[in-house]
């Protein structure tokens, strides 16, 4: 290891290898890189390093396959975003960003006046998910209802987890970051995107 610098580019590397080929998310697959190449946490990249190196990763091994499992999943996150439409839903993380492939989850935002509204909505049609417990900004814990949905366009079943948040988080929800890239979009902004791309 010669320098701060060059070990923090290769934890991002080794991360962005997790995230695209095994399907880690984005917090342990820099936390398992940093271990296995024996760094300290004062070198772990941040999100921007890793969106980075996730992109060069892709752009290199899956340039033929990523754009089209890319569509698939946005498609689907349309559809559920049409069918949660009074929760307001936001398309947020690597499906939005554009680089998800197969193995990545769909991660809707609700924004809801009442919490447990959604998962009363998604016991009405039927619908059978776990609940688990996810960050929201300023370290507050909240629920996130966690489903598994069939995605025909790949033919494999997809999950897709829903943040359940407070109607009043969705003020900022829409500032971009340092790149001018919003972290997420709504049902409108993601049919842009569906209609721009190949």
């Amino acid at each position: 290891m010669s320098d701060g610098t060059d070990i923090t580019a290769e934890i991002a590397a080794m991360a962005a290898r997790l995230i695209v080929d095994e399907g880690m998310d984005w917090g342990p697959a820099k936390q398992r890189a940093a271990r296995d190449l024996g760094a300290p946490r004062a070198a772990l990249p941040g999100n921007d390093e890793v969106e980075g190196a996730v992109r060069e990763h892709i752009a290199i091994f899956h340039g033929d396959t990523q754009p089209a499992e890319l569509r698939a999943l946005r498609e689907l996150a349309a559809q559920w975003m049409a069918r949660l439409a009074e929760f307001r839903p936001h398309l947020a993380g690597a499906v939005w960003r554009g680089t998800a492939t197969r193995l990545s989850n769909v991660h809707l935002q609700l924004y809801c006046d009442d919490s447990k509204a959604a998962e009363i909505e998604l016991l009405n049609r039927g619908l059978s998910f776990d609940v688990a417990e996810a960050t929201a900004s300023r370290g507050r814990p909240v629920d996130m209802l966690i489903l598994d949905a069939p995605c025909p366009a790949l033919g494999e079943r997809v999950t897709l987890c829903l943040t359940i948040l407070d109607f009043d988080d969705l003020r900022g929800a829409l500032k971009p970051d340092s790149r001018g890239q919003t972290e997420r979009g709504d049902l409108a902004a993601l049919q842009t995107l569906l209609d721009t791309s190949e």
